[in-house]
Order: structure tokens, then sequence, then C-alpha cells
């Protein structure tokens, strides 16, 4: 009898310890004070495909670059890497876009005016020139995250310089001041050729175009949860989206932009509990297809609601490329542009490591108009359109397909969507272990009762059954 006792007691005990273990790990999700391994931000996520190359340290030794092809690459402290390219003969030819993101690790220390530097020289040296900026810096914000800068071979009329067949040089230049970490950094580098015009066109930019601030989109918010990588950015379409973002993390998603479309966008933080004030706290920055920066847009933070925009944009236009300011001259081709979000690391000091709401309000004005005359495919092929794949993927909010081996967006970035999830699971986890220690006292109870009852010699029966058992013998 007793040994029956000490069994139900020993399994109330564990159903207990195990309730207790649950309770632990599924504790109220609030405002960090520890960071811890899983709090850290993600890690940039390259291209699955990228194929490993060495920078040369001297032009004659470069390794030459494919059109539509992904790299990857490592630059040390104030170093300079060449790399080759296999040009044409500029008039009528392709276009070359050449891009360079670099990733510092997280937890680096860099400065203000750290940053990289891309450019094109043709086969005697000399600096092509395209009108194009081709550095990237941290800025004020000061926090590492993925920087990305390019070059162009500008073709067709307007063209001056290097416009000879041979092979190019692209020159990725790291700069770094003094107290900054000496850390090598990873490169991830595109190669993507534009064809040339099949007749000719306008060499002057649009001189009107609708440049008054729209209305920010309202309407229902829906969660979308941003990539950790170009090639593993979330599409999206109009609309407002929401997602969490933690200090130090840079969030990417993409945007088709038509033919004569225009994009706005901005993006709001959160309130978060906390005290101070930090300038510089989030940076929302737009790239095009060929990850150019167009635009960038910083706004400070003290826990309460802030809000940043992108400045109005032009419509999407070929003739763009022949502006002075870089802002019209990116929003030269149709195809993805990229969203990124970045929120400064020091915020954890002031305001815990997060996840702070992001809210990102996105429109796209404009009926799609016709393509440019093109004498031939662009490589990668499609990067200068947005086909009916393009509208579904911005629909359904999938990820980009050059990628980063089903990061699908998420890709360990969005914990506050996960903290919803796991607790979520460990209530119901909770409650259904309340139900079975209910269970166990309920028949822990019931078995007392028919073991006083019994008469004796009885033979107790385990399980279930047990109390309907004492009663037959009763009744014998």
């Amino acid at each position: 009898m007793r040994r029956r006792r000490e069994g139900w007691r020993g399994r109330s005990r564990a159903v207990l310890a195990g309730l207790a273990a649950l309770l632990a790990v599924v504790a109220p999700v609030g405002r960090a004070t520890t960071a811890t391994a899983a709090d850290a931000p993600p890690p940039y996520h390259f291209a699955a495909d990228a194929e490993r190359i060495e920078g040369a340290t001297q032009s004659i030794d470069a390794e030459p670059l494919t059109p539509g092809t992904y790299y990857r690459s490592t630059i040390r402290d104030n170093g300079k890497l060449y790399y080759g390219l296999r040009l044409d003969e500029a008039s009528g030819a392709a276009g070359a876009y050449v891009s360079a993101t670099a990733v510092p690790k997280p937890g680096t220390t860099v400065g203000y005016s750290d940053g990289i530097k891309v450019s094109l020289q043709d086969p005697d040296g000399h600096r092509c020139f395209s009108g194009d900026a081709g550095v990237a810096r941290f800025g004020p914000t000061k926090s590492p995250r993925p920087l990305t800068a390019w070059a162009s071979r500008r073709t067709g009329p307007g063209a001056y310089t290097c416009k000879e067949a041979g092979t190019y040089a692209v020159l990725v230049e790291r700069t770094s001041g003094p107290g900054s970490s000496l850390d090598d950094w990873e490169l991830e580098l595109q190669y993507v050729s534009e064809p040339a015009l099949a007749k000719t066109a306008s060499t002057v930019a649009p001189q009107v175009w609708d440049s008054a601030s729209p209305q920010a989109v309202e309407g229902l918010a829906r969660t979308r949860q941003g990539g950790t990588g170009f090639s593993g950015a979330r599409s999206l379409e109009q609309g407002v989206w929401t997602d969490g973002i933690r200090a130090g993390q840079t969030l990417f998603y993409r945007v088709p932009v038509d033919w004569g479309q225009q994009l706005d966008a901005t993006a709001e933080l959160g309130p978060a509990s906390g005290d101070g004030y930090l300038g510089n706290a989030l940076v929302l920055s737009l790239h095009n297809p060929v990850r150019a920066l167009v635009d960038d847009a910083t706004t400070g933070y003290d826990g309460s609601k802030k809000q940043t925009a992108l400045e109005p944009l032009p419509p999407v236009a070929y003739e763009n490329r022949f502006a002075v300011d870089d802002q019209v001259g990116g929003m030269r081709f149709a195809g993805w542009y990229y969203l990124v979000v970045h929120l400064a690391a020091e915020t954890s000091e002031k305001f815990g490591d997060g996840p702070i709401e992001l809210t990102l309000r996105v429109r796209v004005r404009g009926t799609a108009g016709e393509p440019p005359a093109y004498s031939g495919a662009a490589v990668p092929r499609d990067v200068f359109e947005v086909t009916a794949r393009d509208r579904h993927a911005a629909a359904s909010g999938s990820a980009a397909t050059g990628g980063d081996g089903g990061d699908g967006g998420s890709s360990g970035g969005n914990t506050a969507m996960k903290a919803v999830a796991v607790s979520g699971i460990g209530t119901g986890c909770v409650l259904v272990l309340g139900l079975a220690m209910w269970t166990v006292v309920a028949r822990r109870r019931a078995g007392a009762k028919a073991e006083a009852e019994a008469p004796e010699g009885a033979v107790p029966v385990t399980g279930a059954g047990a109390a309907r058992t004492y009663g037959r013998a009763r009744a014998r």
C-alpha cells in the first residue's frame, strides 16, 4: 500500500517539476536587461551560391568577375583590393555596374568616416568618371552594419572616359580611422550588365515630376519579417508593415517598382521603456536593383514613437542617369528596390536589447509604363523588369531568390515574432500540464477514498479502473 502511495507522490512531484520548469522558460517577454548569445543580431546572410574570390593587391593580377554572379571576399584594415572586368568598346555596348557590400563583425568599433569606396579603372589605370557616388560610410550613427558602395561605366552618348575595350579593374578600398577595430571585413560583390539601347534616346534627365511629399499610407498593418541580406530580402507591396528590430540589427526588404512609377517609404520606431536620447538611432536606406544607394534618412530616439522618411524621388526613367543629383540618378531602371533598416547598437544602452516595434509604410505611385528599347538582355536576366512573378512575390511576401539558403527573410532576425510564438506555445503547454496535474490529483484522491473503503483482503487494481474494482468487490 505504501509503495503505491509513493508511486503517486513521485508522479505528482515529476509533473509539478515539469510545470515549474516550463513556467521558468516561458517567463513574460519584456525589456531585456542582460544580452545573451541568442539576443545578438543575426549575421549578414550572403548569397548561397556566392563564389569565393581573392582580391589582388595589383590590378594586373586581378581575377575577372562574371556578370550575374555573386562573389565573397575579405578585406583588411585600410586594405585595397582589385578585381577584373572584361568590357567591350563603350559605343553601343552594355553598361557595367559593380557593387561591394562590406560586412564588419557585430560588436566591432567603427568611426564616423570609416567605410568603403568602389571605383573603376581603365586598362591604363585611369579612374572612370561616371558621376555616381562610390563611397559608403557609417556616418554619425557609428554603428557596425552592412555598407554598400558601387561603381559603373557609363555608355552611349555623354560618355567621355573609359570608352575603349579591354580589361578594366574594380578597386575596393577600406578606410578606417584611429580607434577603429582592425578585424577583417567580409565582402559580397555583384556585377550586373545592362544592355545598350537599340536606338538613340534622350541624354537629358526629366526636369519636371511630382516632388510633393505624399500622405503617409494608412490602413491595417500586416506583419512581415525582414531578411538579413540583399539575397534574403523580404518582398513587400504597397501597404503598412510591422516587424521587430533589435539594437545593432539590419533588416532587408524589397519592393518592385516599374518604369514610370514612384516609390515612397517611411520607417517608424515604436515606444520602449528606458531613459535618455540617442541621435541617429534609426537609419532607413534605399538601394536600386544594382544595390546602388539612392537615398537614406535617419532619426533620433528617446523611447517615444519616432519616424523618418525618404526624400520624394522621381518616377523610374532611363534618362534619370544623366541627372547631377545622385538621388535622381539612382532611379534609372525598373526592378526590385531594397529598403534597408538599421537600429544603432548603442540603443541597447538606453532602451534595452529590444526588440522594438518597427513599422514600414510603403507606397508605389503611378501606372507602369513602357520599358526602354534595349537591344539585348540584362545579366542577370529580368533584373531591370517587374514581372508577374515579382508582383506575386510582393503580395505573398516571399524572399529574394538569389538566396541565402532559406533565410526566408527571417533568418533568426525577428525575435519579436519568435517571442510571441514561444509565449503562445508555452501558454498552451502550461494549460495542458495544468489539466494533467488536476487529473493526477483527482485520481489520487479517488484511489485513496476507494482504498479506505475497501474490505479487508481486497486486492487493489492499478490504473484508471481502481475505484470501480473496489466497488465490485463490495457488491460480492
